[in-house]
C-alpha cells in the first residue's frame, strides 16, 4: 500500500472516529468501543496494515498510553484530587495485588491455566483504564472526592500492573521468589516517582523563566518534558508510566504560560492517541478467533467485575481506614467496585506475553479483548444509574469552567485581548468612555504585571492590556469602536471616525 493511500485511509478513519464521538457523547456509550469497531472493520476489509507483529503493536500501545497518561496528569486539578490520593495509591498498589491474586486463584482450576499464566492474566486485567475513566467519569455529577479517587487510581495503577506483567512474563522470573518480585516492583516505582518529581518542577521552572518566541512552542515543550520523564525513568529501570503521570500532574498544576493552549494541545494529542490505539488493537484481533474466547472471557470478566474488583476495593478501603488515610462508606465502595472500567490498557498489556512467545498468549489476548468489549459496554452506560441508585451522585456539583476559545464559541462569545500601544489616544480614556456596544465589557486590565477588574471610571494607560468579553454578534462592532478611539480618542464619533480598516 502506498503512502498516499495509507494517509487517505488514516485520515478518513480519524474523521469518522471524531464524528462518532459527537454521536455517542451524550449517551454515555464508551467511544473506545466504536474505535475498536473501526479497527475490526478495517481488519475484515483486508486493508493490509502491518499489525500482525505483536512487538510493534506493544511498542505503539505503550507510546499511546504514555500520551494518554500525560494528558490525564496535565488536565487533573490537584486541588480536587489531593484528598483522594492516599486511597487512590492504596487501590493502585494493594488493590492491584489483591485483584491479581483473586483472579489467578479463581481461574487456575476451571480454565486449566498453570500458576504463572493465571497470574499473568490477573496482572493484565488488574489496571483500570485512564482513557475510559477520564472520558466517562468527567461527565458524571460525582462528589469531587469520589471522582478524584477514580481518576487518580486510573493514573497511578498503570505503573504497578505494567511492572507486574513484564516481571511475570520474563523468563528470569520463573524461579524468582515473592520477595524478589516485590522488591523489584517497589524499586521501579520509587525510581519512576523520583524521576517524575524531579522533571516536573524543573520543567515548570524552566518554562516560567525561558521566553519562547512563539506561544505554540509551549504546549510542545510541555508534552516533550513528559516524554523526557518517561524515557529517563525507563533508562534508569524505573516506571515510565508513573514518571509521565507525575510530571504531567505537576506541570498541569503549575503557573505556566499559555496553560489553556497547553491543555487543549494535550487533549487533542490524547484523543489522537486513543483513536490510533483502539483502531490498531481492533485490527490486531481476528473476528473468526473471538467466538472461542467468549466463554472463558465471560468467566474471567465475571470473576473480575463481581469478585476481584469488589474485594480489592474492600481490602484497600479497610487498610485506608486502619491507617487513617480515608474513610469510605459501603455505598462509595460499591460504586468504586462497579466503576473499575477496563479499556485499552489490558489489551495493550496482553500483547506483552504474546510478544514474548508465552504459550497460549494469543488466546489470552482474545479473551481480554472480549472482556473489554462486553464489560465496558455493560458498565460504562450504567454508571449514572449506579451512582443514583447508590446515592453517591451530586447533581448540584459545580463543574470546572475552562475559559478558552472552544467553550467561548459554544457560548457564542469571544474573548478579545487588546494592548494599548505608545501614542494611542486610548491613553487617558476612562472605561465608560469607550462606549462599547451592549453585549461587551472590559472584564480585566493588566497593568505593570498586575491584574485588576476595572470600574467605569478606571482610566486606561499606555501598555495596559485589556481583556474584553463580547458576544459573537457584536464583536466586529467592538473592534471598530476600539480602533476609532485608538485613532481619534473618546470623541471619535464626533469626528466621524468609524474605525474601519
Amino acid at each position: 500500500m502506498t503512502l498516499d493511500v495509507s494517509l487517505l485511509i488514516g485520515a478518513a478513519v480519524v474523521i469518522a472516529a471524531i464524528a462518532s464521538v459527537r454521536l455517542v457523547h451524550r449517551t454515555g456509550f464508551p467511544s473506545l468501543l466504536v474505535f475498536l469497531g473501526f479497527g475490526l472493520a478495517l481488519e475484515l476489509s483486508g486493508v493490509g496494515f502491518p499489525t500482525e507483529n505483536p512487538q510493534v503493536a506493544q511498542q505503539i500501545g505503550l507510546w499511546a498510553l504514555a500520551v494518554i497518561l500525560a494528558e490525564g496528569g496535565l488536565t487533573t486539578n490537584w486541588s480536587h484530587v489531593r484528598r483522594s490520593v492516599p486511597l487512590a495509591l492504596v487501590l493502585a498498589t494493594v488493590g492491584v495485588a489483591v485483584s491479581i491474586l483473586i483472579v489467578a486463584f479463581a481461574i487456575k482450576g476451571p480454565l486449566g491455566f498453570d500458576v504463572k499464566t493465571a497470574l499473568i492474566v490477573g496482572a493484565v486485567l488488574a489496571s483500570t483504564d485512564a482513557a475510559a475513566v477520564f472520558s466517562v467519569l468527567r461527565r458524571l455529577p460525582l462528589p469531587p472526592r469520589l471522582a478524584g479517587v477514580l481518576e487518580a487510581e486510573s493514573g497511578f495503577n498503570d505503573a504497578p500492573t505494567v511492572i507486574a506483567v513484564v516481571l511475570l512474563t520474563g523468563a528470569s522470573q520463573a524461579s524468582a521468589g515473592l520477595g524478589t518480585f516485590l522488591l523489584e516492583t517497589a524499586l521501579e516505582l520509587v525510581i519512576g516517582a523520583a524521576v517524575g518529581l524531579a522533571v516536573g518542577p524543573a520543567g515548570a521552572y524552566a518554562l516560567r523563566h525561558v521566553a519562547l518566541p512563539a506561544s505554540g512552542l509551549y504546549p510542545i515543550a510541555v508534552l516533550a518534558l513528559t516524554f523526557v520523564s518517561y524515557g529517563g525513568a525507563v533508562l534508569l529501570h524505573g516506571s515510565g508510566f508513573l514518571a509521565v503521570y507525575l510530571t504531567g500532574l505537576i506541570l498541569g498544576n503549575s503557573h505556566l504560560p499559555h496553560r489553556a493552549a497547553t491543555r487543549s494541545f494535550a487533549e487533542g494529542a490524547a484523543w489522537l492517541a486513543q483513536i490510533g490505539l483502539f483502531v490498531m488493537l481492533g485490527m490486531l484481533a481476528h473476528l473468526e478467533e473471538l467466538p472461542s474466547a467468549v466463554v472463558p472471557g465471560l468467566i474471567i470478566g465475571t470473576v473480575l467485575a463481581l469478585v476481584a474488583r469488589p474485594l480489592s476495593v474492600a481490602v484497600s478501603s479497610l487498610l485506608a481506614r486502619v491507617l487513617r488515610l480515608d474513610r469510605v462508606t459501603w455505598r462509595e465502595q460499591a460504586f468504586l467496585s462497579w466503576a473499575g472500567l477496563r479499556g485499552a490498557v489490558p489489551i495493550v498489556l496482553a500483547t506483552i506475553p504474546w510478544a514474548a512467545g508465552i504459550e497460549g498468549s494469543k488466546d489470552i489476548f482474545n479473551q481480554v479483548f472480549v472482556i473489554v468489549i462486553v464489560f465496558t459496554l455493560l458498565q460504562g452506560p450504567t454508571l449514572p444509574y449506579a451512582a443514583r441508585l447508590l446515592g453517591v451522585s451530586a447533581p448540584a456539583e459545580a463543574h470546572d469552567l475552562s475559559v478558552e476559545s472552544a467553550p467561548l464559541e459554544e457560548l457564542h462569545a469571544d474573548l478579545l485581548q487588546v494592548k494599548i500601544p505608545p501614542e494611542s489616544l486610548l491613553h487617558g480614556v476612562e472605561v465608560f468612555e469607550l462606549r462599547l456596544p451592549a453585549g461587551a465589557g472590559v472584564t480585566l486590565v493588566v497593568r505593570d504585571g498586575r491584574s485588576f477588574v476595572p470600574t467605569g471610571s478606571t482610566r486606561l494607560r499606555t501598555d495596559d492590556q485589556l481583556l474584553i468579553v463580547a458576544t459573537a454578534a457584536c464583536r466586529d462592532q467592538v473592534e471598530r469602536r476600539l480602533r476609532a478611539v485608538n485613532r481619534r480618542g473618546k470623541l471619535a464619533g464626533w469626528y466621524g471616525e468609524r474605525g474601519l480598516e
